[in-house]
């Protein structure tokens, strides 16, 4: 099956983006080489945009937002691409690239994967209070059918369980199939993180299914 050709250059941030885009699309991309964007970069940038179009498509974090607002000044005519990060229905308005977004149904998954995707935060696992607008709670069950899922559809993108996990879900998390967790509570209300974060790491390795 011949891949998408995208007529615009892609701006992103590194190698890897490029590598995981190619995956899915025929596409050329310019790469910023993470948040060390200059005078230079901006400049070629603004050349592409002229020659073929741009889509800026960089992490939803601070460096990412970072460099796409500095694109924004500097070339106000580029494209800008997000998928949602809230929201777990398909059709909803995007607000947030994928690149680690969020997913609690299926669809958003794939569409997160033929987008490029590097890795996917599925969850949430349960309620927690360090989200908000969150999609529905997953459970273990939840988690089973979407990596069942991603598998059937040849969808091998690593797989982050997120929401509410605490040091007893891991093993049967990890079960699941999933590629590993994100936690921030367990790790901030621990009175050593460091260490805390060092034990749930090892934790974690010991259930990584061989």
């Amino acid at each position: 099956m011949s891949k998408i050709k995208i007529q615009e250059v892609i701006v992103v941030e590194g190698k890897d983006d490029t590598a995981n885009l190619r995956r899915f699309y025929e596409v050329d991309t310019y790469e910023t080489r993470g948040s060390a964007i200059n005078e230079d970069d901006l400049e070629r940038i603004d050349k592409l945009n002229k020659l073929r179009g741009v889509i800026v498509f960089t992490d939803p974090d601070y460096n990412g937002e970072r460099i796409r607002k500095i694109i924004m000044e500097a070339v106000p005519t580029a494209k800008h691409a997000f998928l949602n990060r809230g929201e777990a229905s398909p059709k909803s308005k995007t607000r947030g690239r994928s690149l680690g977004v969020e997913h609690a149904n299926f669809e958003d998954i794939q569409k997160a994967a033929r987008q490029g995707a590097s890795y996917i935060g599925l969850g949430p696992f349960r309620f927690t209070q360090t989200k908000q607008k969150l999609s529905p709670v997953l459970g273990l069950d939840g988690y089973k059918h979407i990596v069942g899922k991603c598998a059937d559809e040849g969808i091998m993108l690593p797989i982050y369980a997120i929401g509410g996990i605490t040091e007893e879900d891991i093993p049967d998390l990890m079960r699941t199939g999933i590629t590993g967790i994100a936690v921030s509570g367990t790790i901030v209300q621990a009175e050593n993180p460091i260490e805390e974060t060092q034990r749930l790491l090892q934790l974690v390795a010991s259930h990584i299914q061989k």
